[in-house]
């Protein structure tokens, strides 16, 4: 059998981001709980939040000079340990605002982006008058 791999989140005690590191940990081990061998929280310093897997870091908040999000981190795991595997919902592309699958959504959204652009009054007396 072969060996599954250990993933690592460092994260930064000075900066309290153990919630976040434990959380991106729990999303990870709920996804990948069959192709992952172990998951350790590692605590750091100086800033530093990075995840390693099987000793590769595959996020680096410094260099990102971001912090990871939960669909894009699943999709870097998934790239590593299950390369044809489908995450579902993490996988399809955002749609973008006022846009949608079928027709019908995308006139409700138009239809809902011209009410947004309104001021409050006249849209309360487009209410009013029904």
């Amino acid at each position: 059998m072969a060996r599954r791999p250990r993933l690592e989140i460092e994260y930064c005690t000075q900066c309290r981001w153990l919630l976040r590191a434990a959380w991106m940990a729990q999303e990870l081990l709920t996804t990948f709980e069959g192709e992952l061998g172990e998951v350790a929280l590692r605590p750091g310093r100086g800033g530093v939040f990075k995840v390693r897997l099987a000793g590769r870091t595959i996020f680096d908040r410094a260099r990102r000079k971001r912090f990871p999000e939960s669909k894009e981190l699943k999709q870097l795991v998934r790239d590593v340990v299950a390369p044809g595997r489908d995450l579902g919902h993490s996988d399809r592309p955002r749609v973008a605002p006022g846009e949608s699958a079928t027709g019908r959504n995308r006139a409700t959204a138009r239809k809902k982006a011209a009410v947004r652009k309104m001021t409050p009054r006249t849209r309360a007396r487009r209410i009013l008058s029904g």
